[in-house]
């Protein structure tokens, strides 16, 4: 693999800036459904959040918006003067097209379309200024992330997978479509790894071991480390309490909260520990319109 350049604000690549307060933007993204991906975002965006950083989390999964649910806002946010101001949780700004469409209403939209609401969704809210802005890929490597890189300076993109070998076939060649829009590969993160049984402490690992690790030296890009498959982080979701939030002392939380640090590290931000910032949710008023 060639070398890439350092991780860092990202300015070049013949970009305006459409979001000039923002000083990191990561992009989290996984080379097929159901590894977690969602969850993976949510958690290290709060993770980042009580260290003190000013974070933001940007829904771009235009057909399967669960951000809204997993960080417990269901209502649209307010607008001002004809711009977005985002809703608020656990610390976190946040916007999704799940505030906007119905929940029983399936998005059908082409790819010019999902370019649209993307680009509406950085130049149409009021991110203000944020340490770092996360961005919710959908899966895969499709208008989405293409969209992405021709609308935002990247400072770099975390990839999400799980340990077999059929997702890492996936995870090889979303890595290497970010490579060839000379996005920095800031590492690998390997979700559901193992799990531990709550009653012997036996460790199984259900998706087979070490892929994650394997495909990172295969790529030389950094192991950014494991999270295991467990109850609370799903319970997490479900309720719009990340578990980095509702039970912060947990073996869990600190994998993630291990799992941000290196990332903040790498492209050269605060990784500090400091008191968890409380809970603030927006006033909801009118829906955001995509037409």
């Amino acid at each position: 693999m060639a070398d890439q350049q350092p991780a860092g604000p990202q300015t070049g690549h013949g970009k305006d800036n459409i979001i000039p307060g923002v000083k990191y933007v990561i992009a989290v993204s996984s080379g097929k459904g159901g590894v977690g991906k969602s969850t993976v975002s949510v958690n290290l965006a709060v993770a980042m959040a009580l260290t003190g950083a000013k974070v933001g989390l940007l829904d771009a999964d235009i057909y399967g918006p669960n951000i809204p649910m997993m960080m417990g806002v269901s209502k649209p946010p307010e607008q001002i003067d004809g711009k977005i101001a985002p809703a608020e949780s656990h610390g976190v700004k946040l916007i999704s097209m799940g505030f906007f469409v119905p929940e029983d209403q399936a998005v059908v939209w082409r790819g010019p379309m999902v370019h649209t609401a993307i680009q509406q969704l950085f130049r149409d809210v009021l991110w203000g200024e944020l340490d770092y802005l996360l961005i919710d890929l959908p899966p895969g490597t499709g208008d989405a992330q293409l969209t992405l890189t021709q609308l935002v300076p990247l400072t770099g993109a975390v990839t999400v997978t799980t340990p077999q070998e059929v997702a890492l076939h996936d995870v090889r060649k979303g890595m290497m479509m970010f490579q060839k829009v000379n996005v920095p590969l800031l590492g690998i993160v390997e979700n559901m790894s193992y799990f531990l049984c709550g009653h012997c402490g036996e460790r199984t690992e259900i998706f087979s071991h070490g892929g994650g690790e394997r495909a990172a030296a295969k790529l030389g890009i950094p192991f950014l480390g494991r999270i295991p498959i467990d109850p609370a982080i799903r319970d997490g979701g479900d309720s719009g309490t990340p578990i980095v939030m509702a039970d912060q002392a947990s073996p869990q939380s600190a994998a993630f909260r291990e799992i941000a640090q290196k990332i903040m590290l790498e492209i050269g931000g605060s990784a500090k520990e400091v008191p968890p910032i409380e809970s603030l949710l927006s006033k909801i008023k009118k829906p955001f319109s995509t037409n």
